[in-house]
């Protein structure tokens, strides 16, 4: 089987050697994603739960661009700099998650590639997982 490997454009891709998105058969992996904008700045700097919303729109993108949808997710990964936001970034995970119930994990980081990056988040997912 062969890899289907797609970017998104985004500044760190071509330095750090990565894909947004590596999909095999029925499988997919997107690589954390962030509040990063095209041009490297970064969305709602201060607020966790804005800057959840901006990463799960990419981690959107990412799976649709390889063929899969939100309700193939079964697994995302949380990485926050700051636990006590908890509350925002679940909140924010639980709207695009809530029906589809991926295993998850949220944990606390020292820091993210950017100081103004609060959240990154990754997903799994399977084709026909759908919740």
């Amino acid at each position: 089987m062969t890899a289907v490997r797609l970017g998104s454009g985004g500044p760190w891709e071509g330095i750090v050697g990565y894909s947004r998105v590596v999909a095999v058969g029925d499988q997919a992996w997107v690589s954390g994603c962030t509040a990063a904008t095209v041009d490297g700045t970064v969305a709602h700097p201060g607020d966790a739960g804005g800057q959840t919303r901006v990463a799960l729109q990419t981690v959107e993108r990412a799976l649709t661009d390889a063929g899969f949808s939100v309700g193939d997710v079964v697994r995302t990964r949380i990485y926050v700099t700051d636990i006590s936001a908890w509350e925002q970034v679940g909140r924010a995970h639980g709207e695009v998650f809530g029906d589809v119930r991926p295993a998850t994990t949220m944990v606390q980081v020292a820091a993210l590639i950017d100081p103004a990056m609060l959240v990154e988040i990754e997903a799994d997912a399977v084709r026909g997982a759908g919740a």
